[in-house]
């Protein structure tokens, strides 16, 4: 199933109707790839999660990881950002205002 967040597309490969029991404690999603233009790029809003991980990987990229811990963390292509949502928080994905500048792309898995 594809969602468009904003003009970048996020597939959710798991879990899917016909695997509904490796849900809700497994997603896996596959954004991108994308290309964006000078000034654009991806704007997740701050939003909340609870008792879930989530691993983020890049192939192409650049992504801004922030959270209510106080995070802050470039994440780049062959990095694995892990974020633990345990009994809550709130986090939002960006690009650096430097990324924005040039034209790019962004194609990972989270």
């Amino acid at each position: 199933k594809d969602k468009d967040i904003g003009g970048f597309y996020v597939r959710r490969c798991l879990p899917v109707a016909k695997l509904r029991s490796v849900g809700p404690w497994i997603f896996f999603d596959h954004m991108g790839p994308a290309d964006f233009s000078a000034g654009e790029g991806i704007d997740v809003r701050p939003h909340p999660h609870i008792n879930l991980a989530t691993v983020t990987y890049l192939f192409e990229g650049e992504i801004l990881h922030r959270d209510s811990l106080g995070s802050l963390q470039a994440i780049k292509p062959g990095d694995i950002n892990l974020m633990v949502a345990g009994s809550g928080i709130v986090h939002s994905e960006r690009e650096r205002p430097e990324v924005r500048e040039t034209a790019h792309r962004l194609h990972g898995l989270q």
